[in-house]
């Protein structure tokens, strides 16, 4: 029989007074699940009774109606505390309820600690069938792992650097949430767990919001510049009670509709704060001169995640000097560096080659046994490797540079191969679901703009007729009228070098699709001679 337990009770006094006195878990360290059919609160105690008829006098759990309690014979605070967040993380990523949880206090943060390993792995799988089993949740460990929701849900353990960025962010908010215009730059490469940061703190400021404190009835918007990723946060919103999706904006409306009614926010963070527009794009409805520059005006205090390696239009090129003098004009103004590569599971030189690569180097490839990197002499070939990882492990994708065309009018285009006739329909984003998590686009290449700001499991990427190969130099040479997306040219004025900002956009969408895979690199290049020396370069 196994040693793990779920007893399920009615949440009624009258049914905690029928314990028993002698019951093994009435003072021993237990995990428990409060629910009705929509909404569900996780918690952890040593106190099971005291701490359930607590709950019956809170206001926000009187409507749920039934208590799971989960005991298990090497229950210790330690694996309770760690198996609590854990659960509340996949719970938010089964998506079956509403979570009434609140954010984790620094000080609570999960330690390691005897057998961490064991508890983390054995009992919570153990744990999860049997929840299944009692249609608790409806969806596997493995599906739950590979969405979006679930990699950028707010309860994430955060690093010891990223709780201190968070810790650091709060303290700013509470210092001057007073002041008319305050700025804090979170600088960071892709993968360095920027989103996941910024998740958990707008989900703490949401929750002050509601409480007593510096905070309190603050009125706060979390905006992202980019559909897909927006898509994902209003998908957590809609899971997590004390948030709400009206709160989650593209630049553009939320800027126009302040304006319009003359408001003001008091925090406004921005994820992917690269992508935000610096000229005027009357096309999609902005008439300022930099979203960023409007955004300060229209917030007491403006936070941003920002990477210049990831801007990808040259209406939203970031000159040095550009935001310098916006970080001037703010009455305080603070900058704080994220460093530690957290999606790619690779060592530290395919991380380099990767960085030399987007630097136009041609570098031999590395060796790692945990990360794979591999070159194909076709797209087919490529997209089959695809498929098998995807059979394997799941969330694995092909994505190309922005080199084929593309327009929006509901008509189908395609990636081609340079030699032969094999093609994948791509950039396909006309759906309520991100793009990678549909089962169909396995079949499809996606583009920059389906997959920034996410990880894949393995990402096949096809280096499109723009990225060529110098064989004078034995360097790549960038071939910027190759480039298909249009949108990214518009907006030329102001830049000195047009053709150096244009090669270097090429070189920012590169380095962003290349570094989607958390285990693993496939390449396959549209020019015959880059392909050529990239078999050289990985022999």
């Amino acid at each position: 029989m196994s040693s793990l337990e779920i007893v399920s009770m009615d949440f009624k006094n009258d049914a905690l007074n029928r314990i028993s006195q002698q019951e093994s878990y009435l003072n021993y360290p237990v995990i428990y699940l409060l629910n009705n059919d929509k909404e569900a609160y996780i918690g952890e105690t040593i106190y099971f009774k005291k701490r359930m008829k607590a709950h019956l006098k809170n206001k926000a759990r009187k409507n749920l109606t039934q208590i799971n309690l989960i005991q298990h014979e090497r229950f210790n605070r330690s694996a309770t505390f760690h198996l609590e967040t854990k659960l509340i993380n996949y719970f938010l990523g089964d998506e079956k309820y509403l979570l009434q949880n609140k954010s984790k206090t620094v000080s609570h943060v999960t330690h390691n600690y005897y057998e961490k390993s064991f508890y983390d792995e054995e009992v919570f799988q153990e744990l999860w069938q049997q929840l299944r089993q009692k249609k608790l949740v409806q969806h596997s460990l493995h599906a739950i792992e590979n969405k979006d929701i679930f990699k950028l849900s707010p309860f994430k353990e955060l690093s010891r650097e990223q709780l201190d960025l968070k810790e650091e962010v709060l303290e700013f908010c509470e210092n001057h949430i007073q002041d008319e215009s305050s700025l804090l730059i979170i600088e960071g490469e892709a993968g360095v767990g920027k989103s996941v940061v910024l998740s958990s703190i707008f989900n703490t400021l949401q929750e002050y919001a509601l409480e007593e404190g510096a905070l309190k009835k603050t009125t706060n918007y979390l905006v992202v510049n980019h559909e897909e990723m927006l898509k994902t946060y209003k998908g957590i919103a809609k899971n997590v009670k004390h948030l709400k999706a009206k709160n989650i904006e593209k630049p553009t409306p939320l800027i126009n509709r302040l304006q319009k009614n003359d408001e003001r926010a008091d925090i406004i963070l921005v994820d992917e704060a690269h992508l935000l527009l610096t000229r005027k794009d009357t096309y999609n409805n902005f008439y300022g001169n930099n979203q960023l520059e409007e955004l300060m005006k229209l917030a007491k205090i403006v936070i941003i995640v920002y990477d210049q390696n990831q801007v990808l239009k040259l209406k939203s090129l970031w000159e040095a000097a550009k935001l310098e003098n916006l970080k001037q004009t703010a009455k305080t103004c603070k900058v704080y560096p994220l460093t530690n590569q957290f999606r790619m599971q690779a060592n530290d030189q395919i991380i380099k080659w990767i960085d030399a690569f987007k630097d136009k180097k041609l570098l031999p490839i590395p060796v790692d046994e945990k990360y794979e990197v591999a070159c194909f002499d076709s797209l087919q070939q490529l997209h089959q490797a695809i498929e098998e990882k995807n059979k394997d492990v799941g969330l694995s994708r092909v994505v190309a540079t922005f080199d084929f065309l593309h327009k929006k009018d509901n008509k189908t285009y395609y990636v081609t191969e340079s030699k032969g006739d094999y093609q994948m329909p791509w950039n396909t984003t006309a759906s309520s679901t991100t793009w990678a998590e549909r089962q169909e686009t396995i079949q499809e290449a996606g583009s920059i703009y389906t997959i920034q700001g996410f990880d894949l499991n393995y990402v096949g990427v096809v280096l499109g007729p723009s990225i060529q190969y110098d064989a004078a130099n034995d360097c790549l040479r960038i071939d910027t009228t190759k480039y298909k997306d249009t949108g990214a040219y518009a907006g030329t004025e102001g830049i000195e070098n047009v053709e150096f900002a244009k090669e270097r956009i090429i070189l920012n969408s590169l380095n962003i699709l290349m570094k989607r895979g958390v285990h693993g690199l496939y390449i396959y290049a549209y020019d015959e001679a880059l392909r050529e020396r990239l078999k050289e370069l990985k022999a």
